[in-house]
């Protein structure tokens, strides 16, 4: 069992920064492959970011590459997205997740073992 805590999230102006943190407690962190999902109204939650238990292995969405960064401290049991160049279209539920599956294997919310309570973030135009 592992239970993940959000925070970081807020209103911010269009080209701003958020830094999300993912506080984990429970089962071995690093057994986890960790993902952040969002989920904007009337739209299905979506694969934002991923990272693999070794932090060798990173993936991102095409709508965020080049503006998101994930990252993860095993040491800590925590993981971050830190979001720059923040749009409109950013604006959403984001969420926390693990898997015990393959890093591969993380796509979609079937994949996913445990969700967090999730956080808002607003961008203002």
């Amino acid at each position: 069992q592992v239970q993940l805590v959000e925070s970081g999230g807020g209103l911010v102006q269009a080209g701003g920064s958020l830094r999300l943190s993912c506080a984990a407690s429970g089962r071995a962190f690093s057994t986890y492959v960790m993902g952040w999902f969002r989920q904007a109204p009337g739209k299905e939650r979506e694969l934002v970011a991923k990272v693999g238990r070794n932090t060798n292995n990173v993936f991102y969405a095409d709508s965020v590459k080049g503006r998101f960064t994930i990252s993860r401290d095993n040491a800590k049991n925590i993981v971050y997205l830190q979001m720059n160049s923040l749009e409109p279209e950013d604006t959403a539920v984001y969420y926390c997740a693990a898997t015990g599956r393959t890093y591969s294997d993380l796509r979609t919310p079937d994949e996913v073992d445990y969700w967090g309570q999730g956080t808002q973030v607003t961008v203002s135009s």
